[in-house]
C-alpha cells in the first residue's frame, strides 16, 4: 500500500493520465499521431529533477510537466493541450484510490476468511454472552465470531460500491466548462483509464467522493477496533478467554515479567482513532470556494497515504491477530459456572411461569436466589434452586437440570450460520 502514496508512483499516475489523453487526442484527430507516438516513446520523468524545478517554478504540475518534455522534445507541445492541472491530479488520484480500494478488498478477504475459519471451528464453544460487561446468557465463541463475520461482509459491499464512487475522472479543463477540451477526449480517456467520467465536475472533482471514501475508512476500522476492545476485554486476566499469540522469546513488560498484554489489539484502537479523525478532515475539504480553490491538496498530501496505509496495516493485522488467536474454552466454562450458573436464572424464571405462576412472583423468588449467589466466593445459584421451597414445589430435578442446559440457549444457532453461509 505504501508504494501507491510514493511520488514516483504518484508521477507515473500522472504521466499515464497525460498520455491517455494524448491518445484520446490523436484518435481524434486533435494532434498529429507521429508526435503521440514520439511521446509514447520518449516520455519519462526524474522525481529529484521535478522538485529542483518545482523550486523554482512553485507549482508541482507545471514542475513535473517541464521534466516531461525534457525527455520528448518537440512533441511535448502537445502534452497536456487544452487541459488544467486538476484534471490530472484528481484523474491521476482517482487511480491511486481505486488500486487502494483493491488492496483493501484483498486483504479484507483474508481477514474474512480467517473469521470464517474460526467461527466454523468454534461452533460450539459455549461460552457466557455479556450485556453491559456483564454476565448475561450463554453464547458460543463461534457466534461471536458469526457477528464479526457479518460486520465484514457488509464492508466487503461497502468496499465495491466505495470503487464506483471514486473511479471517475474528469478532462474538462478550466472552470470545468470544456472550453479548450472536446468531452469526447474525456469520454474517451476514461475509458482507456477504467474510469467513468465525473457527471458535472467544476475544475476538480467534488469533495463529497473523497468524504465518502474517508467516512467508509473511518467504518471499516471502527469495526476492526470493536473486535480488537473485545479481544482486549476476553484477554483480561479475570477472564482470559482469548488471549493474542505470545511469540517465543515476546516480553509483556520491562518490570514485570509475567506479563503478556494485548498489544497488537491496544495498537489496532489507538490507529482507528487517527483514521476516524481524517474523516472529518475529509468533511471539511467538501466546502471549497466557488468552482475550485486548493485548501484541500495541502490537507490531502498527508490524510490519503496515511489513512490508506494505516487501514491496509490494520487489515493484516487483524487478519493476523485473529488467525494465531489462542482460545481457552475451558476458561469460557469456567465463567458459564460462575456462582453456581446464575446465567441460567431466566431458564428458571421461565419453568416457573410455565407452571402456573405469576410472573412476578416468579421473578421475585429467582432473583433472591441469584443475588445470595451472586459476587460470593461459596454462592451456589444451582443449590440454592434446587433448595427453594416454593420453586421444587413447582419443579421437579429433572426440570431444575434442564434448566441449566446451556444448548437450550443455542438451539437456534445453526439458523444463523446457514445466514452466514458456513
Amino acid at each position: 500500500m505504501g508504494e501507491l502514496w510514493t511520488d514516483t508512483y504518484k508521477y507515473k499516475t500522472w504521466l499515464q493520465v497525460e498520455i491517455a489523453v494524448c491518445e484520446a487526442q490523436a484518435e481524434l484527430g486533435i494532434i498529429p499521431l507521429p508526435a503521440l507516438a514520439e511521446i509514447k516513446a520518449k516520455a519519462n520523468f526524474n522525481p529529484q529533477r521535478i522538485l529542483e524545478i518545482e523550486a523554482t517554478v512553485r507549482h508541482d504540475v507545471i514542475a513535473f510537466l517541464t521534466n516531461v518534455n525534457e525527455y520528448v522534445g518537440d512533441a511535448g507541445r502537445f502534452i497536456h493541450l487544452g487541459m488544467t492541472s486538476s484534471d490530472v491530479l484528481d484523474t491521476a488520484l482517482s487511480l491511486q484510490l481505486v488500486a487502494s480500494v483493491d488492496l483493501f478488498s484483498c486483504q479484507l478477504e483474508s481477514f474474512i476468511q480467517a473469521i470464517r475459519y474460526q467461527a466454523q471451528q468454534h461452533r460450539y464453544t459455549v461460552m457466557i454472552g455479556r450485556s453491559h460487561g456483564i454476565h448475561a446468557e450463554p453464547i458460543t465463541f463461534g457466534f461471536k465470531l458469526a457477528g464479526w463475520l457479518a460486520e465484514m461482509l457488509r464492508h466487503r459491499h461497502r468496499l465495491v460500491q466505495l470503487r464506483r464512487e471514486v473511479a471517475v475522472g474528469q478532462i474538462s479543463g478550466a472552470v470545468g466548462t470544456y472550453a479548450n477540451i472536446d468531452p469526447r477526449v474525456e469520454t474517451l480517456t476514461c475509458q482507456k483509464l477504467g474510469l467513468e467520467p465525473d457527471t458535472a465536475s467544476t475544475q476538480v472533482i467534488s469533495r463529497d467522493r473523497h468524504a465518502f471514501f474517508f467516512q467508509t475508512l473511518s467504518l471499516l476500522t471502527a469495526s476492526l477496533e470493536r473486535i480488537a476492545v473485545e479481544i482486549r476485554n476476553l484477554q483480561r486476566t479475570d477472564v482470559l478467554e482469548v488471549e493474542e499469540f505470545f511469540a517465543q522469546g515476546q516480553k509483556g513488560s520491562s518490570a514485570m515479567p509475567h506479563k503478556r498484554n494485548p498489544i497488537r489489539s491496544e495498537r489496532l484502537t489507538g490507529i482507528a482513532r487517527i483514521v476516524r479523525g481524517y474523516g472529518v478532515a475529509a468533511l471539511e475539504n467538501v466546502a471549497l470556494w466557488h468552482e475550485r480553490d486548493i485548501s484541500h491538496s495541502s490537507v490531502e498530501r498527508v490524510i490519503f497515504p496515511d489513512a490508506c496505509t494505516l487501514t491496509h496495516f490494520m487489515l493484516v493485522e487483524a487478519t493476523d491477530l485473529v488467525k494465531h488467536l489462542q482460545i481457552y474454552p475451558e476458561n469460557m466454562q469456567r465463567n458459564l459456572n460462575c456462582y453456581g450458573g446464575v446465567v441460567f436464572s431466566q431458564q428458571v424464571l421461565l419453568a416457573l411461569v410455565r407452571t402456573g405462576m405469576g410472573r412476578e412472583a416468579a421473578y421475585e423468588i429467582v432473583q433472591h436466589c441469584a443475588h445470595s449467589a451472586w459476587n460470593r466466593p461459596d454462592g451456589n445459584f444451582r443449590a440454592l434452586v434446587s433448595q427453594h421451597p416454593l420453586i421444587i414445589q413447582q419443579l421437579s430435578a429433572e426440570e431444575i437440570e434442564a434448566c441449566f442446559d446451556p444448548h437450550y440457549s443455542l438451539r437456534h444457532l445453526e439458523d444463523i450460520y446457514q445466514r452466514l453461509g458456513i
